[in-house]
């Protein structure tokens, strides 16, 4: 929305006291008649993005003061659905399967909202469809007699869509196809398409990767500029090393996963005079070969970032620069953006300079050798990297150093383990592990997030715009609801509190290696928010740090290489103040939405590849953790494999279970049964879907273990667990995923 748009929609909500027509609005406007056309287009350009809403009679009101919400719908499985408001601090709204009207899963909409649930949650309808978020769909063909029909990938559409005769091109039954929809549905009648791709069998590797790229709607192709503008760069050459600190001198290493072809970042760490550090973050200098508004900048705002699938990636750029002429690779010269960093001999920073540079990395070394080389047992090891062994010392001294400094301030350690799926030579699951982090992981973390913190802070200290990744404090309501669930395991939260960082990582270490371990701290992490992208410093809440950005990862992450842009403003002393503050808050606001789109890309990649494991495992019984619960059932994860299933309470026979959401748990209304978070059941694979990434599951030998309770539970409602402010992302933990598959590329761990 641009300046004056803004200016418009604020005159419109002082004057519009109750709903008006066109004509009334620009009179109590003033618009003089040569300028009524073009206010009127503005205004009903209002009407599109929601701001404003157009109304039976063509009259025109505030969303706000008619008990209507703006969002997107999102659509389940089972028919139901909420709208998402625009507004991130609205509650969600409930749609019934027949309060949808015509509109899909992902649709912008208008919904009035016409009541409250028993639970006190908001319940509505839609009323106006503000824009379709699908032209074209992927989905698996069927074909009948007479037509066909194609079922969604995404379990949230639940339409079918009709293909009639004649439009199913070279479609066969079974197949993976592109469907381009033509009548959206109706109150009375399915969707309707034509199948404009056919992309090829269901149950290929590569076809499925293919599929999820579809459905999010993610680039996966280069254009041709793009491609061409990549290979047209050439290796660095001395004229490029001009006016640079040359530091191929300096004993500097990259430390990454043993298949990653990326290295975006490299360190060394030396002693200096008095006992203190200097730590050295020097990375690739991205910016240096794709240029502002070329064609490769302008693809990779497009992406926002790589997105990684358990053996596979989808760049943010081209192969040619990504794995080769920005990556650092040992002992070749490499253009870089170096952070170097004085800490005194307690870690606290006392100097932080940028500066354009030229390294060439003395070794590639992995998370495991490093590990290895410090943990002292492996005489080979020792041997072979010997003249780098006080340096990694030195490393593993001052890592330790700041994260000590780290937690003392108040940052959280969540620091739970997400599935690695290995793959065989097919591209098939063969098996699914918990990862580990070792020493080398938590490293690299440590220098990496000093270096972004120092550069947010060479930002604020210079005055000058940037984008920082912000993360906000929790929500008070979510705050609240832990408190009453932390009471029963004696944890106790004042009335009003508002659990600082500080507080939060007193809470973990105060369950640390007890059973309820996993279980606090799955619901701390569901009351916080999801960290972002902003041009305004509002802190990291999750870290505790006052200001903090993005810098290491320029060649998968967008915000990235626009903060190595500013930083060379600085470092060259050309401030474009007017040039970037336009600019920033689109850009933040884009890079935040991609990354969104990756995460959900992400997680559906590792769950197909979970259903697919599970697949020939129908009828076995497995040990596991309730790990969230919903009016329609409970999640459980099992203890090995690191696989979740659904043991719906419709299958529970029993008795009638009532929805305690609160209490993360299902009450039985007459037995007082509890199934609640954190209980371990023993459950038996009843089915696995691979199209909808479901496995369901039922209870062996009656249930949770040793769980009863007290009293009757809340009405059912609510969104499972992982919606809009669910489980926020704590960044090492992405990072930790996205290296979950040893054929994935190398290890994404800096993702705070």
């Amino acid at each position: 929305m641009t300046n004056h748009d803004k200016e418009l929609l604020e005159k419109l909500r002082k004057l519009l006291t109750n709903p008006m027509p066109m004509r009334a609005i620009l009179q109590k406007l003033g618009a003089p008649e040569p300028a009524r056309s073009g206010l009127r287009k503005r205004i009903r350009d209002l009407t599109q993005d929601g701001s404003i809403v157009r109304l039976k009679g063509a009259t025109y009101g505030l969303p706000n003061k008619m008990n209507l919400v703006t969002g997107a719908v999102q659509g389940h499985p089972d028919g139901f659905g909420w709208v998402i408001p625009d507004d991130v601090d609205e509650a969600d709204v409930f749609l019934s399967p027949r309060a949808f009207g015509e509109a899909m899963s992902g649709d912008r909409v208008v919904a009035r909202v016409e009541g409250r649930r028993s639970d006190g949650k908001r319940e509505g309808r839609v009323i106006q469809i503000l824009e379709r978020a699908h032209h074209t769909i992927p989905g698996v063909f069927e074909r009948s007699r007479s037509a066909g029909y194609v079922v969604p990938f995404d379990s949230r559409i639940t339409h079918d869509i009709l293909i009639e005769p004649g439009q199913h091109g070279d479609a066969a039954s079974g197949q993976a196809v592109m469907v381009e929809i033509t009548e959206y549905p109706s109150a009375t009648r399915q969707p309707v398409g034509k199948i404009v791709k056919v992309i090829g069998d269901a149950d290929d590797p590569a076809v499925e990767v293919a599929v999820i790229a579809a459905k999010l709607k993610l680039r996966t192709d280069f254009p041709h500029a793009v491609v061409h503008e990549a290979k047209s760069h050439r290796a660095p050459s001395p004229k490029d090393y001009a006016g640079r600190l040359d530091l191929r001198d300096k004993p500097i290493v990259t430390i990454d996963g043993e298949t990653a072809k990326d290295f975006d970042d490299a360190v060394d760490v030396e002693r200096i005079e008095g006992g203190g550090y200097r730590l050295g973050v020097h990375i690739a200098d991205v910016s240096h070969y794709v240029r502002e508004d070329s064609a490769l900048d302008k693809e990779a705002f497009r992406r926002g970032t790589s997105v990684y699938f358990p053996g596979s990636v989808i760049p943010m750029l081209p192969f040619e620069l990504s794995n080769d002429l920005c990556s650092l690779n040992p002992k070749v010269d490499r253009l870089t953006l170096s952070c170097i960093m004085t800490f005194s001999k307690n870690g606290d920073m006392l100097d932080a300079q940028i500066h354009e540079s030229v390294i060439r990395s003395v070794e590639r070394m992995t998370y495991t050798a490093v590990a290895g080389i410090l943990k002292g047992d492996d005489k080979a090891l020792l041997s072979r990297y010997s003249g780098l062994l006080a340096n990694f010392r030195l490393m593993e001294e001052l890592a330790e150093i700041l994260r000590r400094r780290r937690l003392e301030n108040g940052a959280i350690d969540f620091d739970l383990p997400e599935p690695q799926i290995m793959l065989d030579i097919t591209g098939r699951p063969e098996n699914i592990v918990l990862a580990e982090r070792n020493v080398a992981h938590r490293l690299i973390e440590e220098f990496m997030l000093s270096a972004n913190k120092a550069v947010a802070g060479t930002f604020l200290k210079r005055k000058y715009p940037a984008i920082y990744r912000v993360h906000d404090n929790p929500d008070p309501e979510k705050v609240k609801a832990f408190g009453e669930f932390a009471k029963a395991f004696g944890i106790h939260v004042k009335a009003g509190e508002s659990l600082s960082s500080a507080r939060m990582g007193a809470i973990i270490e105060e369950v640390r290696g007890k059973p309820e371990e996993k279980l606090i701290t799955r619901i701390l992490l569901r009351s916080m928010k999801q960290a972002r992208y902003s041009d305004e410093n509002i802190g990291h809440f999750g870290l505790a740090f006052v200001h903090y950005t993005h810098f290491t990862s320029p060649i998968r992450r967008y915000p990235d290489l626009i903060v190595h842009r500013l930083l060379k403003d600085l470092v060259n002393d050309k401030r474009r103040e007017s040039h970037w503050k336009p600019i920033l808050p689109e850009i933040a606001a884009s890079t935040s939405k991609t990354e969104r789109t990756a995460e959900e890309a992400e997680r559906e990649a590792v769950k197909l590849r979970q259903t697919q494991y599970m697949a020939d495992k129908i009828g076995e019984v497995y040990d596991g953790m309730i790990s969230g619960v919903t009016s329609f059932g409970f999640f459980v994860e099992f203890i090995d494999p690191p696989v979740e299933g659904l043991v719906r309470v419709a299958t529970l026979t029993d008795d009638y279970y009532i929805f305690d959401e609160r209490g993360h748990a299902l009450n039985g209304d007459r037995t007082r049964k509890r199934f609640r978070l954190g209980d371990m059941v023993k459950v038996k694979v009843e089915s696995v879907s691979i199209e909808r990434r479901r496995v369901d599951l039922s209870l062996v030998d009656g249930g949770a273990r040793g769980r009863s309770t007290g009293g009757r539970g809340h009405a059912p409602g609510g969104r499972p667990p992982g919606g809009r402010s669910g489980g926020a992302r704590n960044e090492k933990k992405r990072d930790s995923r996205r290296a979950s598959a040893p054929a994935r590329g190398k290890l994404k761990r800096k993702k705070r």
